[in-house]
């Protein structure tokens, strides 16, 4: 039996939509509409750009409709942290703000005067990051909050605008660092601390949930007729794992983008002293399972000095910068790629230049050496993380499961089995369309669980696999890393 469904995926660059043909125990998946997502620029404040969003999200499901295909649910996944207020008429409040937007250094010391980082790490299980649903909320002015009568992250803000049903899915309220993963609610302990309103915190949905049909004005309006909008996993990253195409217990992942989502799945959550000194996450997955992972800066180094050269007048393609950095030396000077500095969208090639001029490294004088610098730091970075998490749980991963779009970089792959000592399997590269759509298929009773998800993405997706080559070299360039 044949069964379709459409993924909303926003990401931090652009957005689109997919189509999921599930046929034969195989998925096919097809990109109706691509846009890009720019953040508004107001002097040092960023804001996310929702009415165009929405309008690349309208287009695409026109094009959806136009398919004359019965379509059986939709759903909509984005990046954590970044929400929407909405008053008492159901209407955002602008601006959304971007989660670099610097209102949060001040609101930082207002959250820590009030619950220290011992008691947030306890109620919440969540790293801790500038970035943090908790400390923008708390950056909020009190008359936007006053005026607010719900939150809803991104993905589940695109979910209450097509369905008119609002609630915060389970993965993506796990990362606003004010839901209790042991008790599956809401913190009101932090939440009355920081003297946040209760009211506004809605109804927290498991995975796979059914929210109700499509509005019938968009239903209309698109030509899609009737089908049901469902919170599939509203978190890209929880999308990503439930891809991973997996068969044995003891593997690792990476979700790899602009930002590097990295851990171990693990059936209950790990709030320990251990877990809040090495600053790792817990966040929920489908099935009850926990994303036990440490966020990482990712690729955005990489896209920061591709932006910075294009305004340079030096266009390079994305295939141009991975061929230079391959051909570059490699080991000459690493970074630490969580250096607070490296968040910001700035001159990322000055940035990196400074860095290495500061701890007495060579500058690396070619865009092919800043990005393998990027690249190997990134690599060393992810070993060490993997070492982190199974000192944790106390076992040894055997594989990284790569996914995502920076799955296709092949030279960071080769680098992180070498930098690991470990195998590494790259692929597929739309995880988080394929989990956002394998799960919707599980609320259709299309699909049993997630194991026949995963074997579904085994059958759909080639792969490829890196394996180790440890060098001295590696080694000396680790030990400079540590010394960082």
């Amino acid at each position: 039996m044949t069964s379709r469904y459409l993924s909303i995926d926003l990401g931090a660059e652009s957005g689109r939509v997919m189509l999921g043909t599930l046929e034969d125990g195989r998925i096919a998946l097809e990109e109706l509409s691509r846009f890009s997502n720019t953040p508004i620029r107001d002097g040092e404040r960023m804001y996310w750009n929702i009415p165009a969003l929405l309008d690349g999200i309208r287009a695409g499901l026109a094009s959806a409709g136009a398919l004359g295909q019965v379509i059986t649910s939709v759903s909509a996944d984005a990046w954590g942290v970044d929400y929407v207020l909405l008053d008492a008429a159901g209407e955002i409040i602008e601006p959304v703000f971007h989660y670099r937007d610097p209102r949060t250094a001040e609101a930082e010391k207002t959250v820590l005067a009030k619950v220290d980082w011992p008691t947030l790490f306890e109620e919440t299980g969540v790293q801790y990051m500038l970035l943090n649903t908790s400390i923008q909320l708390c950056a909020e002015p009190p008359a936007r909050l006053a005026k607010s009568a719900q939150l809803l992250t991104i993905a589940d803000a695109i979910n209450y605008l097509l369905s008119g049903i609002g609630k915060i899915e389970m993965s993506m309220a796990s990362t606003t660092q004010l839901y209790n993963p042991r008790q599956a609610k809401w913190s009101e302990r932090l939440i009355d601390a920081l003297g946040l309103p209760n009211a506004i915190f809605p109804e927290v949905a498991a995975p796979a949930t059914t929210l109700g049909p499509l509005k019938p004005g968009l239903a209309a309006e698109t030509g899609l007729g009737k089908l049901n909008v469902v919170a599939s996993l509203s978190h890209d990253t929880a999308c990503a794992v439930a891809a991973c195409p997996a068969e044995d217990e003891r593997w690792a992942y990476i979700s790899s983008g602009t930002w590097s989502l990295m851990g171990l799945e693990i059936p209950e959550p790990i709030i320990t002293d251990a877990c809040r000194e090495l600053n790792f996450t817990n966040e929920s997955g489908y099935g009850g399972s926990i994303r036990l992972l440490k966020n990482i800066i990712g690729l955005w180094l990489v896209q920061d000095c591709r932006r910075a050269w294009a305004a340079q007048g030096n266009e390079y393609s994305y295939a141009d910068l991975a061929e230079q950095a391959d051909a570059a030396e490699p080991y000459v000077s690493v970074l630490n790629p969580s250096d607070p500095r490296f968040l910001a969208p700035d001159d990322m090639p000055q940035r990196i230049a400074d860095t290495c001029r500061e701890t007495g490294q060579p500058i690396p004088g070619t865009p092919g050496a800043v990005v393998r610098c990027a690249l190997e730091s990134l690599s060393l970075l992810y070993a060490r993380t993997l070492r982190e998490s199974e000192k944790l749980v106390g076992w040894r991963a055997n594989t990284v499961h790569v996914v995502g779009g920076g799955s296709r970089n092949e030279l960071l792959n080769q680098l992180t089995a070498d930098a690991a000592n470990i195998r590494v399997v790259a692929g597929p590269a739309e995880a988080t369309a394929s989990g956002n759509i394998l799960v919707q298929a599980i609320a259709a009773g299309a699909v049993k669980d997630l194991a026949e998800a995963r074997k579904i993405v085994r059958n759909s997706f080639d792969t490829k696999t890196f394996e180790p080559n440890p060098s001295e070299a590696i080694e000396a360039a680790r030990t400079r890393f540590n010394q960082l």
